[in-house]
């Protein structure tokens, strides 16, 4: 959410809603309607976020609250993404997300960032490594083999995907922080999003 308002410069609390369903992050994260514009408001009360009284919206409701992100917003929001990039073993959704903004870092940083990541994932597998040997196969240790074993495939198949985007971004793939005019992945103001669910919120309008 701190980076769909950072996108948008200000935005009000439907504009994120829009964002995030453009994104499909209300079918891989917990971001719905209700928790979408309840996080608004705290991250406002936590001083990550600046509201802005504004006038009326054009659907004749009250006046709508339009965000902006704070100094310490900023801070917090390189701090999550950094931290979710050299993280192996988050949620899903955080990694999603932090794939999402990687280009608002330099290219180098990314790949630093990413290597970090790399290095963590092989540490991890070696020390799953010091109870389970893969070519024996699963079931020296019974059913619960299986476990150590999802969690070897896993680490490899992390791995091997962070090693291929390291390459990808090394190759000179996107672009990032200070290269120049970044992809549009935000929805201008009255753009249709065709893959909005549709569900009226009492929020939307505020």
């Amino acid at each position: 959410m701190l980076g769909a308002v950072r996108m948008h410069g200000r935005a009000h609390g439907y504009q994120v809603r829009n964002d995030l369903e453009y994104w499909g992050a209300h079918e891989w994260s917990a971001a719905k309607p209700g928790s979408i514009y309840h996080a608004l408001k705290q991250m406002a009360k936590q001083g990550l976020l600046h509201a802005h009284e504004t006038a009326p919206s054009t659907a004749g409701g009250p006046p709508r609250t339009e965000y902006e992100i704070t100094g310490q917003g900023t801070e917090e929001y390189f701090r999550m993404l950094r931290e979710a990039l050299v993280t192996y073993d988050q949620r899903g959704d955080m990694k999603t997300a932090a794939v999402g903004f990687l280009v608002d870092l330099p290219r180098a940083e990314a790949v630093a960032l990413l290597k970090e990541r790399t290095l963590r994932i092989e540490q991890w597998r070696a020390s799953v490594l010091e109870h389970y040997i893969p070519e024996e196969g699963p079931e020296q240790l019974g059913h619960i083999g299986e476990i150590m074993n999802m969690w070897v495939h896993t680490a490899d198949s992390e791995a091997e995907w962070t090693r291929g985007l390291i390459e990808r971004i090394e190759g000179g793939a996107y672009t990032f922080a200070d290269e120049g005019d970044p992809f549009v992945g935000i929805l201008a103001e009255g753009e249709e999003n065709p893959y909005a669910t549709g569900e009226r919120h009492p929020g939307d309008d505020r």
